[in-house]
């Protein structure tokens, strides 16, 4: 399926920003056989004085901007074109639970693809006993590895409810799960913190996900948005695989890779600083428009 993507991200001040600079995550990854990016244009209103590109450990694209000049609004835009392959069709080949830690601990590599990186504590992530309990619980009755991170995903999409006002980008994955609200940030790094509970190593993707409107309903242009989902390793044969809990499904083809990282804090879609006074508000629209 190939897609044109657009977005725009606005940021308004109350008294002008005398200087910010901010790093953005925001442009669709290239991924060997899973996703290409056939033309991405990132702009910046106003222009900045200094612009650096770059990659992370994880292999993320990271754009670095900053701005010297006062402004009172910063607008990012994107504008690309990328074709998302059909997701490889899943054979429970997985270890069972008390199998997987020997598998990990037989992995010698620490490249960024590796377990170890996704198991313990990350920026983000905390190992809490109720969610870890809550966790055992949802997989008790599985034989495999990736039994149970479907189990935790069916679990969480039954238990917790989206609510776009419920949480902000900092709210902790366990004050999320005990309130039992929150949006696909949320439901990630709930069900994060679950699986490395488990043992099993995991991930956090951020993205764009298509939505479908209702049927004989208009598609309401700006109405698409970003997403977050989870990546699970589930033992050397079957590797790692993608699963949405906020809707209970293996990442699709309407899943579209931005970045991967061990937490949101390794893919932050605009992270920064700025010296100014006041309070600021932020508007955000998305178009993920399928062309065939």
């Amino acid at each position: 399926m190939q897609y044109a993507i657009r977005m725009e991200i606005a940021y308004d001040y109350d008294h002008p920003a005398a200087f910010s600079r901010q790093v953005l995550r925001l442009l669709p990854a290239d991924l060997i056989g899973e996703q290409q990016v056939t033309m991405a244009q990132l702009t910046s209103t106003p222009r900045p004085e200094e612009w650096f590109t770059g990659t992370d450990f994880f292999g993320n694209r990271w754009d670095e901007v900053a701005y010297t000049a006062p402004h009172e609004t910063l607008i990012f835009k994107i504008d690309a074109r990328v074709t998302r392959l059909t997701p490889r069709s899943f054979l429970d080949v997985s270890p069972r639970l008390p199998d997987l830690a020997r598998e990990i601990a037989g992995n010698r590599s620490l490249d960024p693809i590796s377990p170890h990186h996704f198991l313990g504590r990350s920026p983000r992530i905390a190992l809490y006993p109720s969610i870890a309990a809550y966790a055992r619980t949802a997989a008790t009755y599985t034989a495999t590895c990736f039994e149970a991170v479907r189990a935790l995903s069916e679990a969480l999409h039954r238990d917790m409810t989206f609510d776009a006002n419920a949480t902000t980008a900092d709210t902790s994955a366990l004050e999320a799960f005990e309130n039992r609200h929150g949006v696909c940030q949320d439901f990630t790094h709930v069900m994060i913190t679950g699986l490395r509970s488990l043992g099993i190593p995991a991930g956090y993707v951020s993205g764009f996900l298509r939505t479908v409107p209702p049927k004989g309903k208009p598609r309401l242009e700006g109405a698409d948005a970003m997403h977050a989902w989870v990546r699970a390793w589930c033992g050397y044969e079957m590797g790692w695989i993608e699963i949405d809990p906020t809707n209970n499904m293996l990442a699709g083809s309407d899943h579209i890779v931005i970045g991967r990282g061990r937490d949101y804090a390794d893919v932050a879609p605009v992270r920064g600083v700025m010296r100014s006074s006041g309070e600021h508000t932020s508007r955000q629209s998305v178009d993920v428009v399928p062309l065939f």
